[in-house]
């Protein structure tokens, strides 16, 4: 009686392993990782992230018009897990200051403009909202409307004189969030 016990107890767990496996290899191959990387003039930028696809969505709009993501509700800025900023230098981000480090990056869209939030806890699992009390930064960016529409989530840098833009881009909206060394 100990054994079949111990066999139903050992499938089972070998059941979950598998399905927790297939989720997590399913989750990566529908929202793959992307990872960009800045490193210029003793500025070290880099930014691991998840890259879902619009698949048809309307994306960024109001809950009644069925949005992916509504504005004025938290993103994470990807997909999966948080969106990681790090810095190995201090820098002003969109004009303020920030500590080298790493970060969880965070977005509230929004029609016009984006709240940003770099969050002190990261490494977590992006679907639930982090610990607002750890919430270092809070930055508004101004959206751009492209004529063209990004079908796969893209963060990437521009240079714009002394600063690195990360720019954001999905369906037809772009942010940039300009970075400066210190």
């Amino acid at each position: 009686m100990k054994k079949k016990i111990l066999i139903g107890v050992g499938i089972f767990i070998m059941i979950l392993v598998v399905g927790f496996i297939y989720l997590n290899y399913r989750n990566r191959t529908l929202s793959p990782a992307g990872n960009v990387k800045y490193n210029k003039n003793d500025l070290v930028i880099e930014i691991p992230y998840s890259r879902p696809s619009k698949k048809g969505r309307l994306i960024f709009g109001t809950e009644e018009d069925g949005a992916l993501l509504p504005y004025g509700v938290y993103w994470r800025l990807g997909a999966n897990e948080a969106t990681e900023i790090s810095f190995n230098r201090d820098v002003l981000f969109n004009g303020n200051d920030v500590k080298a480090g790493s970060y969880s990056i965070y977005a509230v869209p929004g029609e016009k403009s984006f709240e940003i939030t770099l969050n002190s806890e990261y490494g977590q699992w992006g679907y639930s909202e982090p610990d607002h009390d750890l919430d270092v930064l809070k930055t508004i960016v101004p959206v751009e409307h492209g004529s063209e529409s990004v079908e796969q989530f893209t963060i990437r840098f521009e240079e714009e004189g002394s600063k690195v833009l990360v720019v954001c881009e999905w369906s037809d909206v772009k942010i940039k969030i300009p970075v400066e060394a210190k």
